[in-house]
């Protein structure tokens, strides 16, 4: 009667059930695969036991250890009640349908099941292998940490803890991916980060239905405000650092399992533009770096584009000793600005895509020397000016002043179509260009909120967190326009105070 009443409780358990039976339905689910350990054991009053397991996703030393060796050895009747109190750890739990069984097992679960009980209990013991923590990459700093996120989540979390040591700290586990689940976790500080926010961010991820989830870059693209933009809607990082203080700051981070990167929203454009090291200098130092990088971007932007509208519309613009510079340089091309421009910008990428992709030290070779015979060898050929070579290198250079990867990408991919438009219309195309990105940027948000603040809707206090960076004792309030519940990150008047060495 007892295991009646069980059954209707969980109509989908497939316990109890014979050892036998349980062994060919295991061997059914994971056909052709000798990776599934399924051994039986027998005490001498004829109670079976079975412990199942996969091999390279369980540590089989531990399972060894803190796990056969208490079962085997033990002098009472074997049960799963009499196996929960002589294998005492921490990660345990019991589970009855063959779904969770089978998940259970893909993510290093160990299993013990005793004939004709209702349940197996389950441990988790995961073979971990990942890399160390090592330093950043594609995120380089000078002052500050330096290092970065790795493939496991779990090092990650503990990376994220030991920097935010706070009990408001929260870690909300959700898992992602129906046929394939992955696990994540939602990161903030339930003190100062806005609900809203954090509702938000856990109902897109709830809501998503998916097979499988392959990064945190790829989770992005799935619950991103918009997915015809080029242009970023969320921060993402591999630097611990990067993430932690924009998690103070009051704002949403998401982790994932087997992703070396983590994101942050919501995210404004000029959050884009900042690096972590700004804080680490003093703040003209800081403001200087900042604003350069504003100006670089605006630079790699529009810099090849003005080119080609002064040479194919506007001459006036052009001094005349450089236009008689210009002219000479320019006489051996056979093709239009515009197609000049674009071949060039063209070989440039190329020149960076293969750099990226190649072995480090060959990559660099590449990138230098190559740059360099090809450039020389172009304007050798006829095929583009002198001055366009300098042009196009300065474009180049300025984009790669960007922190954020994703964002140098799109500043170069933008550039195209200013190409396109200012060799089209001149000066006119271009202020088109201008007006088409600053209405797309007005329309962006990040997360639900408004993709270009504090500029627009304007907030003059947060100008000092954006454009530039203000003295400390300026900056003792987190970031207005992301409501945060706890606006003050410390007295502003005990900062401005200056302490003699008698006090």
């Amino acid at each position: 009667m007892k295991r009646n009443r069980q059954r209707k409780k969980n109509p989908d358990s497939i316990f109890p059930i014979k050892i036998d039976k349980l062994k060919q339905i295991m061997q059914s689910k994971f056909e052709n695969n000798d990776d599934l350990l399924f051994t039986i054991y027998e005490q001498e009053q004829g109670k079976k036991a079975a412990v199942f397991f996969i091999s390279y996703q369980a540590n089989s030393d531990k399972v060894e250890e803190f796990l056969l060796d208490p079962l085997l050895s033990s002098k009472n009747e074997w049960s799963t009640s009499s196996i929960k109190n002589e294998i005492p750890l921490g990660a345990r739990t019991t589970k009855e349908t063959l779904e969770d069984i089978l998940k259970g097992l893909l993510i290093g679960e160990v299993f013990i099941y005793v004939e004709d009980e209702t349940e197996a209990v389950s441990y988790l013991l995961l073979k971990k292998q990942h890399r160390q923590l090592d330093r950043a990459e594609n995120e380089t700093v000078v002052l500050g940490p330096q290092i970065s996120f790795t493939e496991s989540l779990v090092t990650n979390m503990n990376v994220v803890r030991w920097s935010i040591r706070s009990t408001d700290l929260v870690l909300e586990k959700l898992m992602i991916g129906k046929r394939y689940p992955r696990e994540v976790r939602i990161v903030y500080v339930k003190s100062v980060a806005d609900e809203v926010d954090v509702n938000t961010m856990r109902q897109r991820l709830q809501d998503l239905d998916i097979d499988e989830l392959e990064d945190s870059t790829v989770l992005q693209q799935y619950i991103g405000d918009s997915s015809l933009s080029v242009f970023p809607i969320f921060y993402s990082t591999e630097l611990p650092d990067r993430f932690s203080y924009a998690v103070r700051q009051g704002r949403v981070g998401v982790l994932t399992e087997n992703s070396p990167t983590g994101f942050i929203g919501p995210s404004s454009f000029f959050s884009f533009f900042e690096s972590t090291e700004d804080m680490y200098m003093r703040w003209p130092l800081g403001s200087f770096l900042r604003v350069l990088r504003f100006a670089a971007m605006l630079f790699s932007i529009i810099l090849t584009p003005l080119y080609v509208a002064a040479v194919t519309y506007h001459y006036e613009i052009i001094p005349i000793d450089e236009l008689i510079t210009l002219g000479q340089s320019r006489a051996v091309v056979p093709f239009p600005p515009i197609w000049e421009a674009i071949i060039l910008e063209f070989l440039i990428e190329l020149l960076r895509e293969a750099g990226a992709r190649l072995p480090t030290k060959v990559g660099q070779t590449i990138g230098i020397v190559g740059g360099v015979i090809i450039g020389q060898a172009v304007v050798q050929a006829g095929l583009t000016s002198s001055i366009l070579i300098i042009v196009v290198a300065l474009s180049a250079l300025s984009s790669f002043t960007a922190p954020n990867y994703l964002m140098g990408t799109t500043v170069r991919i933008v550039r195209f179509p200013m190409i396109i438009l200012a060799g089209l219309f001149g000066l006119i195309g271009i202020m088109y260009g201008a007006c088409f990105i600053v209405i797309h940027l007005l329309k962006q948000k990040s997360l639900g909120r408004p993709y270009l603040s504090p500029v627009y809707p304007f907030r003059w206090a947060d100008l000092n967190k954006t454009l530039f960076r203000g003295p400390l004792q300026y900056e003792n309030k987190r970031f207005f326009s992301f409501r945060p519940k706890n606006l003050l990150r410390y007295g502003g008047n005990e900062a401005k105070r200056k302490h003699d060495i008698d006090e």
